[in-house]
């Protein structure tokens, strides 16, 4: 897989204090990365990820998933990864098993994941890592694999773009609910009052649920630097009212921070 970006040096962020809206259960990775530019990150959890409300639909599908029932499952997220190679484990099922079928991954952050597992990966997309990266990129259906349904385990609030795509190319899709995204628990008082306040020089968004969940409790003034991991963030911002000041080449911790530290290069 290619790396992320290259190696961290310089003070760009000097002094610079970031926001990172995260999921709850998300490690620092993309902190660390904005301390290396000298950046002062501030964590706050706007996600939660929960199992879903009826498990069963997922625990159908991986049977069948055991019985070579599929062509293709996809993962669009690590959060997928980790909810649904538990609920394989506790099934008795090796995540292995996935070899019953080819595995595609809507980026390189989730393919490390199931790398990590000793799960093969078939497809990443080269370019945009996104429902419409994959999208581009999925080979053509031939007779053999068109008889076997494609398996999308995915969260609750996902968006229709890739089992709607596959469907248009003749593929049969089997959508299930691996996890729900629900807002964590609402940050202090103090922490909202210096959003508002512009307190931050920068918010870095790491997806669209952070965006939504953060912007409905306080909207940074047009003094805040704005940066968001791709495409479909930065739109959601957008569609927010804010402007977006930077994106990043692909959806990493290491590009999203590169990304602002040339951005504020830039400003200098």
């Amino acid at each position: 897989m290619p790396p992320e970006a290259g190696p961290v040096t310089g003070d760009r962020l000097e002094g610079w204090r970031v926001l990172v809206p995260r999921a709850a259960h998300q490690a620092g990775d993309l902190s660390d990365r904005l301390r290396g530019y000298g950046a002062r990150p501030q964590e706050v959890a706007m996600i939660a990820v929960r199992p879903p409300l009826d498990a069963s639909p997922l625990e159908r599908a991986l049977t069948r998933l055991r019985e070579g029932a599929y062509a293709w499952v996809v993962f669009t997220s690590t959060n997928a990864v980790r909810a649904v190679v538990p609920q394989m484990t506790a099934q008795g099922l090796d995540p292995r098993l996935l070899r019953t079928a080819r595995v595609a991954a809507v980026g390189e952050r989730t393919a490390a994941a199931l790398f990590r597992l000793g799960v093969r990966v078939d497809l990443v997309p080269d370019g945009e890592q996104s429902a419409e990266g994959l999208l581009r990129c999925w080979p053509p259906l031939d007779a053999g694999a068109g008889a076997r349904p494609v398996l999308l385990p995915r969260s609750d609030i996902a968006r229709d773009t890739l089992d709607q795509g596959l469907r248009q190319r003749g593929w049969q899709c089997q959508v299930v609910t691996a996890y729900r995204t629900v807002p964590a628990a609402p940050p202090p008082a103090r922490l909202v009052a210096e959003i508002t306040d512009g307190g931050f020089d920068a918010v870095a968004f790491t997806s669209s649920s952070t965006v939504r969940n953060l912007l409905a409790l306080a909207t940074p003034p047009p003094s805040t630097v704005i940066a968001a991991i791709g495409r479909q963030t930065a739109q959601t911002v957008r569609r927010h009212g804010l402007r977006v000041h930077t994106v990043a080449p692909r959806p990493s911790a290491g590009e999203l921070a590169a990304a602002l530290a040339r951005y504020a290069a830039a400003c200098r």
